[in-house]
C-alpha cells in the first residue's frame, strides 16, 4: 500500500470520551510489538518503528497504548522519539506495575514506591509533563489494592497523572478500586476467541468506563476456511483481522481496540476496519462463534 494514497482514517470508527473529557478515535494502536519477541529486548528496526508510530497518527489514531515493561523501556522511548512534541488530540496511555526478569519474565510489582518511580520514568521516556491515562498493569496480590491505587491517586493529585486505568481485573476489583479513586478505563484480554471478560465489558459500558481489549486480533480456529470467520472473509473480501476488529467495535460502544503491529502495511489494513460495517446477520454469526 502507498502511504500517500490510502484514504483511510481511524476516525471512521467513531469516538469515545475517556472520563468524559478525553475524546479518542475508538480504533487505537498498541505498541507491544515494537520491541523484540514477547515485548522483550531492543527493537529490530528503530527507524521503522518510529515510522509506524508516525503513520498511525497520520491515519487518525488518537489513542496509543504502551507500558514501561515493553522492552523494558523500549516502546516508551520510541514513542517519545517519534511523536514528541505531541499533537493536541493524541492520548498516549501507558502502564506500570510489571518489571522484567533477565530472561524476559513478567514480574508483578505494585509496591507504591515502585509505582511512583515508574511514573516518573515513563514521563522522562515519553517526554511528557503529565500522563493523560496511567494504568496499573497488574494488581499485585501481595500489596493491598488500596495502597496501589492510593499511590496512583497521589500522583494524580501531584499533577503527574490525569486519569487512572486498570488492566486484567475482575468486576469486584474494579469496584474496590473505584472506592479509592475514579477509574476511567479497564484493559483486559478480550477478542472473538476469548470472551471471558464479557461481564466486565457489560459492567464498564453501563458505567461509561472505556474497555480496552488487549490481544484483539486473536481468533483461534475461527479463521479456518470452513469456520465462520474464514467463510465470512472469503464472502466479504475483508481480512479476518478486519472482521475481528469490526466485531469488537460493533459489540459495545465503549470498546477501544488497540491492535499492534510493526508493519505500516498491516497498520493500514487494521485501520481500514474502522470503515467496515458488519450486517446484523454477520454480527449474529460472530456472536455465536466463540
Amino acid at each position: 500500500m502507498s502511504e500517500t494514497t490510502v484514504p483511510i482514517s481511524a476516525a471512521a470508527a467513531g469516538d469515545f470520551r475517556i472520563a468524559g473529557d478525553l475524546p479518542v478515535a475508538r480504533l487505537g494502536y498498541g505498541s507491544m510489538q515494537l520491541p523484540g519477541a514477547n515485548a522483550f529486548g531492543p527493537t529490530r528496526d528503530a527507524e521503522n518503528a518510529r515510522r509506524v508510530l508516525r503513520r498511525a497518527v497520520e491515519l487518525g489514531v488518537t489513542l496509543i497504548d504502551t507500558a514501561d515493561a515493553y522492552g523494558p523501556e523500549v516502546a516508551e522511548t520510541l514513542i517519545g522519539e517519534a511523536l514528541s512534541p505531541y499533537p493536541d488530540e493524541l492520548v498516549v496511555a501507558t502502564k506500570g506495575g510489571f518489571v522484567r526478569g533477565s530472561r524476559g519474565e513478567w514480574i508483578v510489582n505494585g509496591q507504591p514506591e515502585h509505582l511512583r518511580a515508574a511514573v516518573r520514568g515513563s514521563l522522562r521516556r515519553l517526554r511528557m509533563d503529565r500522563i493523560d491515562l496511567y494504568q496499573l498493569h497488574r494488581v499485585d496480590p501481595h500489596v493491598p489494592l488500596a495502597d496501589q491505587i492510593g499511590a496512583l491517586a497521589e500522583l494524580r493529585d501531584e499533577g503527574l497523572i490525569l486519569h487512572i486505568g486498570l488492566s486484567e481485573v475482575t468486576v469486584d476489583q474494579l469496584r474496590e478500586a473505584e472506592r479509592i479513586a475514579p477509574i476511567v478505563t479497564v484493559q483486559n484480554r478480550y477478542n472473538l476467541a476469548d470472551r471471558s471478560s464479557e461481564e466486565l465489558v457489560r459492567h464498564t459500558a453501563e458505567r461509561g468506563i472505556g474497555f480496552i481489549p488487549w490481544f484483539p486480533l486473536a481468533t483461534g480456529g475461527l479463521t479456518h476456511p470452513t469456520g465462520p470467520l474464514g467463510a465470512m472473509a472469503q464472502r466479504t473480501g475483508a481480512s479476518p483481522s478486519q472482521l475481528a476488529l469490526a466485531w469488537l467495535l460493533q459489540h459495545s460502544p465503549n470498546i477501544l481496540p488497540i491492535p499492534g503491529t510493526a508493519s505500516a502495511a498491516h497498520l493500514e489494513e487494521n485501520v481500514l476496519a474502522a470503515e467496515l460495517e458488519l450486517s446484523a446477520g454477520d454480527v449474529a454469526i460472530l456472536d455465536g462463534a466463540a
